[in-house]
């Protein structure tokens, strides 16, 4: 059973009251957001963060690494033809050849990818949805072609407009502010304990 104690409810908060907050509250604020835009402080290597997104401007798939691709026949319905020949694609890009055309700063993501296979140190990808096994090995080189593009959506952020530095700056100040402003609340509190305990 809930039980409502007398004197202890508590009335929802009016714009006004929310709006006033003790230092210590201000400073855990201020924390948060320090923390969300520290993202923006050039934590990364900016070299390296360069060199990638360069390299991204000029990139083209054709510049990855041919593989090797086999054949095998494909299972599964798409008529006589796909079910009699091989057309099948199975392709290994050696993990090596891949590291070589990509930047640095995506190579520790490329072994953590669901299509790396460690016995081969590869990454394996495999397709028969059509009756070409041309176009299948084609499908292959694009899947990879998908899987470098969506590391480096992940591992490269957006460059930072001088809008959001501005806003960081900003946010920064008034963190370190508000944990000046909890120690001086803090040390005023200690101060008068000890002179009403004298």
């Amino acid at each position: 059973m809930l039980r409502v104690i007398a004197g202890c409810s508590r009335a929802p908060l009016s714009a006004a009251s929310a709006s006033i907050a003790t230092p210590a509250t201000a400073s855990r604020i201020g924390l948060v957001r320090h923390k969300r835009y520290s993202a923006f402080d050039a934590e990364l290597d900016k070299d390296a963060l360069a060199a990638a997104r360069k390299w991204h401007a000029s990139f083209d798939p054709s510049q990855l690494p041919a593989g090797n691709t086999t054949y095998a026949r494909s299972s599964g319905p798409g008529g006589q033809h796909v079910n009699k020949t091989e057309t099948k694609a199975i392709s290994v890009f050696p993990v090596k050849d891949i590291l070589a055309v990509i930047p640095p700063i995506l190579h520790p993501s490329i072994r953590m990818s669901p299509y790396y296979t460690a016995s081969s140190d590869a990454l394996t990808f495999q397709a028969q949805s059509h009756r070409s096994r041309t176009a299948n090995a084609e499908e292959n080189r694009n899947k990879l072609a998908a899987i470098i593009a969506q590391l480096y959506d992940e591992k490269v952020p957006a460059e930072t407009g001088s809008d959001k530095h501005a806003k960081y700056k900003e946010v920064t100040k008034r963190f370190h502010a508000s944990r000046l402003q909890d120690k001086k609340f803090t040390s005023s509190k200690k101060q008068s304990r000890r002179g009403g305990s004298e």
